[in-house]
């Protein structure tokens, strides 16, 4: 008779028998990390934009083409960051998903490995499938 007390049945996952599958919480400080990389991204590449575009049209005049190109920095710093720190956000957030599963599908196949030459752990992990479907989830 198989035994009841087997940590296989203490999964938090209904999809894994192996309990790999522990819910990290997203850092917010990993997307804000990454938000300010696309942002300071994203501004270089403006300013470059902008440099090319002010030294056209300024014709020498050096002073009014450096405020108007720290404007235009300034300007895109404050409409851009919101929406690459929720970008960040949900890129962090799937990839940390992403990580997870990977995870677990590894641990599942060292389990399933080691059910294949062990019999008491395979006839576990069959009781422990029948439970899972006979609970509804």
């Amino acid at each position: 008779m198989p035994r009841t007390d087997h940590p296989i049945f203490a999964t938090s996952s209904a999809s894994t028998f192996s309990g790999a599958a522990r819910r990290t919480p997203v850092s917010r400080e990993h997307s804000r990390m990454l938000a300010g990389m696309l942002l300071a991204a994203v501004i270089a590449a403006l300013l470059v934009v902008a440099d090319q575009v002010v030294n056209t049209w300024v014709d020498g005049h050096l002073l009014v083409g450096w405020v108007v190109l720290w404007s235009v920095a300034f300007a895109v710093l404050a409409l851009l960051a919101p929406p690459l720190r929720q970008l960040a956000d949900v890129t962090a957030q799937a990839l940390t998903r992403w990580v997870a599963a990977g995870s677990a599908r590894r641990a599942d196949a060292v389990m399933w490995k080691a059910a294949q030459q062990d019999h008491r752990l395979m006839q576990d992990l069959y009781v422990a499938s029948l439970v899972n479907e006979h609970s509804g989830a």
